[in-house]
């Protein structure tokens, strides 16, 4: 666990020019900030839905888990930039500074969807940032997350994810 004054800061994107969707989360699990790693508790589900999605086998090497992402034209983030946080929980975010998104998004013109891992990722993202960027026409799409700690199954993730990736236009 982080130490209550400790400020937590998140990860740069998983980027690419051409990127046509971005998938938010909220902030890195203390696993995933401990490992330098987007999504690397064990037993969350976001590398085997993605993987799955595409038909892809789910490799242990981070590197090659990023190179599916982007050879998908996915783009990878976080709304928070650091915050304080005791342990994992979404619920225990606070002292918020979010991410600069007007000129990710000027940077990445293709990008024309967001989707959110989750509500809360959806919510910070609709407090801090929605009326704060202007100027780009994205669809947002909130699924629900990939954390352990949401009592969903699989399966029933892995077709909300599907039918979130068809809206957004990615081929699956």
């Amino acid at each position: 666990m982080s130490p209550d004054n400790e400020r937590l800061r998140a990860f740069s994107p998983i980027e690419a020019p051409d990127a046509r969707v971005l998938i938010l989360g909220s902030m890195p699990s203390q696993e995933s900030l401990e490992r330098q790693r987007y999504y690397a508790h064990p037993r969350n589900q976001f590398w085997m839905l993605i993987c799955r999605l595409f038909n892809e086998p789910c490799p242990e090497d981070y590197l090659a888990r990023r190179r599916i992402l982007l050879a998908h034209g996915i783009a990878l983030w976080d709304v928070v930039d650091s915050c304080r946080r005791e342990g994992s929980a979404d619920s225990a975010i606070r002292e918020v500074v979010v991410n600069e998104f007007e000129p990710f998004f000027a940077a990445h013109p293709c990008i024309h969807t967001i989707i959110f891992n989750g509500a809360k990722a959806y919510q910070l993202y609709e407090k801090y940032v929605l009326n704060s960027v202007t100027g780009f026409e994205l669809s947002l799409i909130q699924l629900p997350s990939t954390s352990p700690a949401h009592a969903v199954s699989f399966e029933d993730k892995l077709k909300a994810w599907q039918l979130g990736f068809e809206k957004a236009g990615l081929k699956l």
